[in-house]
C-alpha cells in the first residue's frame, strides 16, 4: 500500500464542476455571433468549467453582435446573472420561450475572449 501512495506522485488535478453542484441545474445553448473560428466551443468548456451544462452549440444565423447577450427562455433573470458572471461579459435579456427546452440562449459577441491561461 505504501509503494502505490508513494508512486502517486505530486501532480494535482483539477476537477470540472458538475452540472448542479452550485445551485439548480441549467441547460443551455451557445450560439457564435461572431463568426470566429471555435468561439462557440470555447464558450461551451468556460461554461462546462463553471458547473453548467451546455447542451448544444453551434453558430447562430443573422448579423454578428458587439456584446455577447443571454437570453432567458426559463426561469429567473438569476439564470442569467450565473452565467454571466461564468463568461465575465453579457448583458441578460428575458425572452421566454418554453418550446427550445433550455433555461437560457447564449449569444457569444465580439467582446466575449476567453481567459488568458485557457486551453481549449
Amino acid at each position: 500500500m505504501a509503494v502505490l501512495v508513494a508512486c502517486r506522485g505530486t501532480e494535482r488535478r483539477t476537477a470540472f464542476g458538475v452540472p448542479g453542484d452550485h445551485g439548480p441545474r441549467l441547460q443551455l445553448e451557445v450560439l457564435n455571433t461572431t463568426g470566429r473560428q471555435g468561439l462557440a466551443r470555447a464558450g461551451v468548456r468556460v461554461l462546462r468549467q463553471a458547473g453548467l451544462d451546455v447542451v448544444y452549440f453551434g453558430t447562430a444565423p443573422g448579423e454578428a453582435l458587439d456584446s455577447t447577450r443571454i437570453v432567458i427562455r426559463r426561469g429567473s433573470a438569476a439564470v442569467g446573472e450565473r452565467v454571466r458572471r461564468a463568461l465575465g461579459v453579457g448583458k441578460v435579456v428575458v425572452q421566454r420561450d418554453s418550446t427550445l427546452l433550455l433555461d437560457a440562449s447564449v449569444l457569444l459577441g465580439r467582446d466575449f475572449a476567453p481567459p488568458p491561461d485557457f486551453h481549449p
